[in-house]
């Protein structure tokens, strides 16, 4: 299997909602998949908990799996970003407050980022989690070739990702999610309440186009209206109510801890456990 399929997301749909996924170094046959053996570690704190880095050609950061040694998943992509830190990866639960909340003025928030580090010659590894790191070791070339080879994959377990945040005059916030590029659906979610208890709407029907997107609801005649042109709108039957736009990207660290929908929610990285 080549690198480039692989970070398509190749994937094997075993059913509607269980997706498993061939890793890139497949069996271990050919040339090519064992130097990617040959260059990737696998580290573990000695408690059950894996984390394999494989570093990727022409890329500067790193694609991490995690799991518990028999069973992995792979971990989202840091951008391939000049000012995201290699060992990267993206874990907005955790932050890190004294990292730049806007590098450069281009907008990127560094606080939301975790960090996997590894030495293979001093055999060090660490996983840090926002503010707290935990240390772990790198296991032998050969122990790791007949784990990795062994182990099954998964994709990321996250099946919906942040779309759009707004929120009205007296606080109430509307977040739209949609499916991710590897849950093997389809489709959008709708959230709806004040910080820390918004709820799920049943959804009816979407619309978009170039003039933007509308989530009906089956609440009634509820339409949630995001038109990049004019302000979005709540739309009750004849009332309509405008919404002000929270950037999604500067506010990942209020969606995933304040907002309510993503507590105790697995995202498939170290952190879910350290």
């Amino acid at each position: 299997m080549s690198l480039s399929r692989f970070l398509a997301f190749a994937v094997l749909f075993s059913s509607g909602t269980s997706v498993a996924l061939e890793p890139p170094w497949g069996q271990g046959k050919t040339l090519g998949q064992r130097m990617l053996l040959e260059s990737t570690s696998v580290c573990t704190d000695g408690r059950g908990h894996y984390v394999v880095a494989m570093p990727i050609r022409g890329r500067s950061h790193v694609q991490f799996f995690y799991g518990d040694g028999t069973r992995f998943t792979q971990m989202p992509l840091a951008p391939n970003h000049v000012w995201v830190p290699r060992g990267a990866f993206l874990d907005p639960r955790f932050a890190n407050p004294e990292a730049n909340s806007n590098v450069n003025d281009s907008g990127l928030d560094l606080r939301p980022y975790s960090y996997v580090k590894v030495d293979p010659k001093a055999n060090t590894c660490a996983v840090t989690c926002g503010t707290r790191t935990t240390p772990f070791t790198v296991l032998e070339h050969a122990q790791a070739r007949e784990m990795l080879l062994k182990a099954t994959y998964d994709v990321s377990p996250q099946k919906y990702e942040p779309h759009a945040l707004l929120r009205d005059g007296k606080g109430t916030y509307y977040l739209v999610e949609r499916s991710t590029s590897t849950s093997g659906q389809m489709g959008y979610r709708v959230f709806i309440g004040p910080r820390g208890r918004l709820k799920q709407q049943q959804m009816v029907n979407v619309v978009a186009d170039s003039k933007g997107e509308i989530f009906s609801t089956k609440q009634g005649d509820l339409q949630l209206v995001l038109d990049r042109e004019q302000p979005s709108l709540w739309v009750v039957k004849k009332n309509r109510k405008k919404l002000r736009a929270v950037p999604v990207e500067e506010n990942l660290l209020l969606i995933y801890n304040e907002l309510g929908v993503y507590t105790g929610a697995r995202l498939g990285t170290p952190c879910d456990d350290l």
